[in-house]
């Protein structure tokens, strides 16, 4: 096994981490070298795992995470590659962290190895048959975070541990194998690859994805995976991809991962994005047509400076990677094409967020930045608090202190702690030295505390406004007085996905079907294709009983794997009547091409 390549930085001193195991051993991993096959037939990948240590306290065990992994055999390695069998222990079942992987080590001890095979039911695994792709071949792809890459990865699954790493794969001799790493442009004509990520990271972003794939460069750094029929469309989708990269660097300095490319998965992915390095997973969902709906690659991009690059220690300190992230993304997409867009997507994401406290309660402790999740799983921790409330946090420290020292601030933070973990605690610490305390009563003026530590949005939050909404908003005063919606439509010429957005969350909730058809004979929104346009429609007309767009509804319901879609479709129509039945037998059907961090929330929600 080849040495890292790049060292782990030291880890500082940072809170436990709840939600994994590994916290209790001082023996650190620090490089993994993965040999595995890829089985479609059985649904599993088998193989080994050998990690690199480092023990500086001369800990006598290692402790790993592990879910639902078949461990066959554990070997030590010494200092000259000698392997000796291991003595291991499996701790007791937790049903959301699984079991603690006890390998009880030497002095001599530099390495382990762990033969294993996942399960076929494994939570990080989504394994797609053809018909559930856009071509003819199967394909699987992972969804690591949060605490899923224990589930095919015998790992310390916490954020606040990285590692570099390589790997040898075998896959089906006719599909295309990646991984967040160093990877191929073409296939391999026997299905064997091997890959190298040079950069530590944490468990969260080992990511891999094999199908029936082909690739098309956008620059000299980036370019787009996609299965071939996807292509063309990804490749017009995403043409200005450069120029994000190239704006994000003028922000906050270099990009410092080498190459940038997309994977376009299968309607099936859960998330819109999700940011594992050198390698964007995105969801087809954003495939408009228009480049309207990129801010979501933006969001993605920001994260190879703030997640990436600099990593939330734990899960409660979740904010810490969104919030920014969240901030980062909207100056991308304001230096890209202009304020007045980036203000409609400000606006949105404020409304997301207002919806939210209103849901969680508006006294909730959920509802702070600073989380407490132990015990829980921590995708409860994944809501627009995170992102948009710590986004707020970064637009009044912007007004308070202006752009230029905002900018000079985020960059050397991310300069400064590059391949580091950072907990709430730390950060409120470097906030305070770097800015807070060299102002006086700054810290009053922000009401820090209240921001991070206290309920709600806090009073200082400024607020969000768009030009481009008040012209949409006088529509639907007009529409509210009694204006023909015909009658509007050369009004909405040009109109962005985030205006029709706006637009159809500003209806009246009890607008009838026959209201409904109207609107739909003048602006054709079930036929619309888009799919943030389309669940703010169908949320109106599953609530209304409008029969004409119940079967396009239901067809989107049943292959689109978002959550953040399926989510308010399927409690719009549990509120009807019929709801339930029609929900429950839609659900029967659909949940085959869901991933598991989609199920996970909606049989509860659904049953």
């Amino acid at each position: 096994m080849a040495p890292p390549l790049l060292s782990p930085a030291p880890l500082p001193s940072l809170a436990p981490d709840p939600h994994s195991y590994a916290g209790r051993s001082s023996a650190r991993v620090s490089h993994l070298a993965l040999n595995l096959t890829v089985d479609f037939d059985n649904q599993t990948i088998a193989g080994s795992a050998t990690w690199q240590l480092v023990n500086p306290a001369a800990a006598t065990e290692v402790v790993l995470d592990s879910r639902d992994l078949r461990i066959a055999a554990v070997e030590l390695l010494d200092y000259a590659g000698n392997p000796t069998p291991a003595t291991f222990t499996l701790g007791t079942a937790d049903p959301t962290l699984g079991q603690a992987l006890h390998v009880a080590i030497a002095a001599d001890t530099s390495a382990l190895r762990i033969h294993y095979r996942t399960a076929p039911t494994a939570a990080a695994l989504q394994w797609l048959a053809p018909a559930q792709t856009a071509g003819t071949q199967p394909f699987l792809f992972t969804q690591s975070q949060a605490i899923l890459a224990r589930t095919w990865l015998p790992c310390q699954d916490s954020p606040g541990i990285r590692f570099t790493y390589e790997a040898s794969l075998q896959v089906p001799a006719h599909l295309l194998a990646l991984m967040s790493a160093e990877n191929p442009k073409a296939r391999s004509a026997t299905g064997a690859y091997s890959f190298r990520m040079t950069q530590p990271i944490p468990a969260y972003l080992m990511a891999l994805a094999v199908g029936d794939l082909a690739y098309a460069p956008l620059s000299h750094r980036t370019g787009i995976y996609a299965e071939p029929v996807t292509l063309p469309a990804a490749m017009h989708e995403f043409a200005d991809l450069e120029k994000m990269v190239a704006a994000a660097e003028q922000l906050y300095g270099a990009y410092r991962w080498g190459q940038y490319d997309l994977l376009m998965l299968p309607p099936s992915f859960p998330f819109g994005g999700m940011e594992n390095p050198r390698l964007t997973f995105v969801t087809p969902t954003i495939l408009a047509g228009d480049r309207s709906l990129t801010s979501l690659v933006a969001h993605e991009l920001a994260h190879s400076w703030s997640g990436n690059l600099v990593t939330n220690g734990t899960w409660n300190d979740f904010w810490l990677n969104e919030g920014f992230t969240v901030y980062f993304e909207r100056r991308i997409m304001e230096h890209l094409y202009g304020r007045d867009y980036a203000d409609m997507l400000q606006v949105l994401g404020r409304d997301a967020l207002h919806d939210t406290i209103a849901e969680l309660g508006a006294g909730s402790p959920d509802t702070h930045l600073r989380l407490q999740l132990a015990g829980r799983d921590p995708d409860e921790g994944l809501t627009e608090i995170a992102y948009e409330k710590g986004c707020a946090l970064l637009l009044t420290l912007e007004s308070l202190i202006g752009r230029p020292r905002l900018d000079a601030f985020i960059k050397e933070y991310f300069t400064r702690f590059s391949f580091r973990a950072m907990d709430t605690a730390t950060f409120l610490a470097y906030l305070r030295t770097e800015l807070l305390d060299k102002e006086a009563g700054l810290e009053e003026q922000l009401q820090l505390g209240a921001w991070v530590d206290g309920p709600g949005l806090p009073a200082s939050a400024p607020a969000v406004t768009s030009s481009r909404f008040v012209a949409v908003d006088e529509l639907l005063k007009r529409l509210g007085h009694g204006t023909a919606p015909g009658a509007l439509v050369p009004a909405t010429a040009g109109w962005s996905s985030h205006e029709w957005v706006h637009f159809l969350h500003g209806l009246p909730p009890t607008l009838s079907a026959h209201d409904l058809g109207v609107l739909d004979d003048a602006f054709y929104f079930t036929a619309s294709g888009n799919a943030e346009i389309n669940t703010a429609w169908f949320a109106h007309t599953l609530r209304a009983g409008y029969a004409a767009a119940l079967p396009a509804a239901e067809n989107f319901l049943r292959h689109v794997g978002r959550r953040k879609f399926l989510v308010p479709l399927y409690r719009a129509l549990l509120a009807t009547p019929d709801g339930p039945a029609r929900a429950r037998a839609i659900y029967a059907q659909a949940r085959a091409n869901y991933h598991s961090v989609a199920t996970g929330t909606l049989d509860s929600l659904v049953a």
